[in-house]
């Protein structure tokens, strides 16, 4: 796993909870969860992308 991935997964759940903040206490309260379920969606692209390249290594490690 590469600490790149990391780091924009951080980036990426401050800026949500920035947001979200900003949001909630302006009284958007609807659009801060909407936010929050966009960054939850954007973090597990990122993860499920490299599950599929972990089970691409491993078809090729074992030749399936």
């Amino acid at each position: 796993m590469d600490v790149d991935l990391i780091f924009r997964i951080a980036a990426v759940g401050i800026l949500v909870s920035v947001l979200n903040q900003v949001l909630s206490r302006s009284g958007r309260e609807e659009q801060a969860t909407m936010v929050t379920l966009a960054g939850l969606v954007v973090v597990l692209m990122m993860v499920v992308q490299q599950i599929s390249e972990l089970f691409q290594l491993v078809k090729e490690l074992f030749g399936l």
